[in-house]
C-alpha cells in the first residue's frame, strides 16, 4: 500500500500517467479505412478472449453445467471464507453489467454499426466467458482476507502478487497501478456518469417536466441520495440489494422482450438473417463498412459484459469459497446472461420492429421506440427498468472504484472516493451523451490492457489449477448437495 502523497506521486502516479498517455496515443485511436477509427484495445480484448478459450480448452462450454450447480450452492461447504455467497457475487457482478450497457449499448451499436453489430456482440460474449473465468479465478486465488473478515481482491492485487510470484514483480506493481487508475476513472465514467445520463434521458422522455437542466439536476439529486444509501454499507449491502434487484429486473425486461418476439414470431427468421447478413455485408451508409460494424459490435460487447476488463474479479474475490476455480466457473455465466441472452433479445426486438431504420434515434431511444411499437405505454415501464438497471450498475461500480482508490491511496480514504462518486452521479445526469460515452469507453476499455497482459502471463498457473480442480471433481472429492 502507498501511504504518503509524496511517495505515491513519485512511485505510482507519474508512471501511471505516462502509461495513460502512451495508451491513448498508441492503443486507442488508430486510423482505419475510410477514416474509420479502429481502437486497437478492442482487438486486444478480442485476442485475449480467443486466447483464453483455446488455452483453457473451451472451459466456457465444458464447465457450463457445473457453473449452474455452483451458483445454486450445491458444492458450498460450511466454514469457507468470504463475505457473500456465489449467487450474491454473481448478482453483484451482473448488476454492473446487465444494465444500460445491454439496453442503451445495443441501441448504440445498432445505431452506429447496423444490425450486424449484434452478431459480433454475441460472438464476443461467447469467447468472453473464458476470459471471465480466468480473471475471476485469479481474483479468488490472490485475494487478501483481513482479520476482521474483510476481503480485498482483483487485478490490482493479483497483478502485483501473482506476477511477483513468477519473477515479474516490478512489471506487476506497475500494471497494478495503471489498472487502478483506469478503474477509478471507469467507475466515475461508464459505471456512473453513463448510467445516470441514459437513465435520465429515458425518464425525461416520458416525464416532460424533467426536461432541461433543472429537471436533470432534480433527477441527479434523487439518484445521488438513493446510491448513497447503499454504497455506505459496503459489499455486503451491495450484494444483498443486487441479489434482489438483478433477478427482478431481468425477469421484467426479458419477459417483455420475449412477449414482443412472440408477437413478431413470423419476422424472426428474417431478423436473424438481417443480423448475420449485415455482420459481413453491412448496408450502405454504415461508417467504415465491415470494419465499422465489427468494431461497434466488439466495442459495445466489451462495455456490456466487461469480460477482460478486470472489474468482475473485484466482486468475485469476496465470494465465500476456498476453491478459486469454482468462483471462476460461476463467473463465466455472466457474459452468457448479459450478452448472449439479454443483448440478443434486445437486438432481435430492435430489428423485428424495424426502428433501427430511423436514423434520428440513438442510444436507449432506439430500444425504447422498439418496445413502444408493441406496447405504447412500455416506455414508462422501460424508464423504471432503466433507472433500476442504472442504479444496480452504479452501486457495484462504486465498490470497484473504491477498492482501486484504496489500493492507490491507502486505507481510510474511501469516504473521499464516495464523495467524488456521488458528485459524478449528479454531473452524469446533466452532461451530453457524446462526451460521457467517449470518456467512459476510454477508461473502461483501458483497464483491459494491464489486466489481460497479467492474465496471459499467469495462464500457466491457471491451467494447473483448472486441471487439479477437474481431477478432484471427477474423483468425487467435492460433495454435491441437494
Amino acid at each position: 500500500m502507498v501511504h504518503s502523497f509524496e511517495s505515491w506521486f513519485s512511485e505510482s502516479f507519474v508512471p501511471a500517467l505516462a502509461g495513460v498517455i502512451f495508451f491513448d496515443v498508441w492503443f486507442w485511436d488508430a486510423p482505419g479505412e475510410a477514416g474509420n477509427q479502429v481502437p486497437l484495445v478492442v482487438l486486444w480484448l478480442a485476442m485475449g478472449a480467443v486466447f483464453c478459450t483455446v488455452r483453457f480448452r473451451l472451459a466456457n462450454l465444458r464447465l457450463f453445467r457445473h457453473a449452474l450447480d455452483c451458483v445454486r450452492g450445491r458444492y458450498t461447504r460450511p466454514g469457507e471464507r468470504g463475505e457473500i455467497t456465489h449467487f450474491q457475487a454473481l448478482s453483484a457482478a451482473l448488476s454492473a453489467t446487465v444494465g444500460l450497457g445491454n439496453i442503451a449499448g445495443v441501441g448504440v451499436a445498432v445505431g452506429l454499426g447496423g444490425p450486424g453489430a449484434v452478431f459480433w456482440m454475441v460472438l464476443a460474449g461467447f469467447f468472453g466467458m473464458s476470459t471471465k473465468f480466468a480473471e475471476c479465478t485469479l481474483g479468488q486465488r490472490y485475494r487478501v482476507v483481513h482479520e476482521d473478515g474483510r476481503v480485498v481482491g482483483g487485478p490490482m492485487v493479483y497483478l502485483r502478487t501473482g506476477l511477483e510470484e513468477i519473477g515479474w514483480g516490478r512489471l506487476g506493481r506497475g500494471l497494478a497501478v495503471v489498472f487502478a487508475v483506469f478503474c477509478v476513472g471507469a467507475s466515475l465514467g461508464g459505471g456512473n456518469m453513463f448510467q445516470a445520463n441514459q437513465a435520465y434521458q429515458q425518464v425525461a422522455s416520458v416525464v416532460p417536466a424533467l426536461a432541461g437542466t433543472p429537471g436533470a439536476a432534480v433527477f441527479g439529486v434523487v439518484l445521488v441520495i438513493a446510491v448513497a444509501l447503499v454504497i455506505i454499507g459496503g459489499i455486503r449491502r451491495i450484494g444483498e440489494v443486487a441479489g434482489v434487484l438483478v433477478p427482478a429486473m431481468c425477469a421484467i425486461y426479458i419477459g417483455a422482450g420475449l412477449l414482443i418476439l412472440a408477437l413478431h414470431w413470423r419476422d424472426l427468421p428474417a431478423a436473424f438473417a438481417t443480423i448475420v447478413g449485415e455482420a459481413f455485408s453491412p448496408r450502405a451508409g454504415i461508417a467504415g463498412g465491415f470494419v465499422g460494424v465489427l468494431i461497434q459490435g466488439l466495442r459495445r460487447s466489451a462495455f456490456s459484459n466487461e469480460a477482460g476488463v478486470g472489474s468482475a474479479p473485484i466482486a468475485h474475490a469476496t465470494a465465500t469459497t476456498d476453491e478459486p476455480v469454482r468462483e471462476g466457473v460461476v463467473a463465466l455465466l455472466e457474459p452468457f446472461i448479459d450478452t448472449i441472452v439479454v443483448c440478443t433479445m434486445t437486438g432481435l426486438v430492435i430489428v423485428t420492429t424495424g426502428v433501427y431504420l430511423d436514423t434520428e434515434l440513438q442510444g436507449i431511444a432506439i430500444t425504447s421506440a422498439a418496445f413502444g411499437t408493441v406496447f405504447p405505454k412500455f416506455p414508462i415501464l422501460l424508464s423504471i427498468t432503466a433507472v433500476l438497471f442504472a442504479y444496480s450498475t452504479m452501486i457495484s461500480w462504486s465498490y470497484y472504484g473504491e477498492r482501486c482508490f484504496e489500493s492507490l491511496f491507502g486505507d481510510g480514504r474511501t469516504l473521499v472516493f464516495k464523495a467524488f462518486f456521488l458528485l459524478f452521479t449528479l454531473l452524469g445526469a446533466m452532461f451530453q451523451l457524446s462526451s460521457v460515452i467517449d470518456f467512459s469507453d476510454m477508461m473502461l476499455l483501458g483497464m483491459s490492457f494491464p489486466n489481460l497482459l497479467g492474465v496471459a502471463l499467469l495462464s500457466g498457473i491457471l491451467v494447473r489449477e483448472l486441471r487439479r480442480y477437474e481431477q478432484r471433481l471427477a474423483a468425487g472429492e467435492f460433495v454435491k448437495r441437494g
